[in-house]
């Protein structure tokens, strides 16, 4: 048997029919995040890869916790949904309320099959998993959707042990020095990545198993800048 086309049957690699490559859910989503991030000058640090990344990791903690809440399965697609569309609304580069706005138009336009009680639980999702919300005001009551909520947010909290991702952001808004950078990001990571789990933030199994091993790559990562930044070069 051709090696190629073994490794294809084992892990699925085979390419996706042209029928499902534009009206799939994901194709629609990643398109619209393509034109907010263009739209609302966002940039690379809560952009597409950043919106991959989430629902990597959602999609992960879904299936960790199906095992045990078999009845999550009904709220797989508000997941998905919530976690790439999650930072089309972020206050820092736009009002609030105009990208929830375009979001649901979105969410109604195209058939995605959500309810309307889905959508509404999206925007609830999106709206209330920021760490500043839940640091505020704790976490939202969502009844049938609190378990996605959590999914979703943790989700979001595991994509923030990148470092780098935190600098790039430091340098593409503030205009800061790649120095200045990691500074600001060193004091982010003290201040607030580094206590997740001692502030509560972590309620699912493969969250609380993940994050020490992000840490230790997280400090990995500090150790090796900062031997590039103090080079005398």
């Amino acid at each position: 048997m051709d090696g190629n086309v073994g490794l294809t049957a084992v892990f699925g690699l085979n390419s996706i029919g042209d029928s499902r490559r534009s009206s799939s859910l994901f194709a629609k989503l990643f398109k619209f995040v393509i034109y907010t991030v263009a739209k609302h000058n966002i940039d690379e640090s809560h952009g597409l890869s950043h919106a991959f990344n989430i629902l990597l990791h959602a999609n992960k903690i879904y299936e960790s916790e199906l095992t045990k809440y078999p009845e999550l399965a009904k709220y797989e697609k508000v997941i998905y949904v919530a976690s790439i569309v999650h930072d089309a609304c972020d206050k820092k580069y736009m009002e609030v309320e105009v990208g929830l706005y375009e979001i649901e138009q979105l969410l109604f336009r195209e058939n995605m099959g959500l309810s309307s009680s889905d959508i509404a639980a999206i925007r609830d999702i999106i709206s209330t998993m920021s760490y500043s919300k839940v640091k505020q005001h704790g976490f939202p009551a969502l009844g049938e959707y609190q378990h996605a909520y959590h999914i979703v947010r943790e989700a979001d909290l595991l994509c923030a042990y990148d470092f780098d991702r935190c600098m790039i952001y430091q340098m593409s808004t503030h205009n800061s020095s790649i120095e200045d950078a990691f500074d600001d990001a060193i004091r982010l990571f003290n201040n607030r990545v580094f206590r997740h789990n001692d502030h509560g933030l972590f309620i699912t199994d493969y969250s609380k198993q993940l994050f020490p091993t992000l840490e230790m790559q997280c400090y990995e990562r500090i150790s090796h800048w900062r031997k590039l930044l103090n080079l005398s070069i």
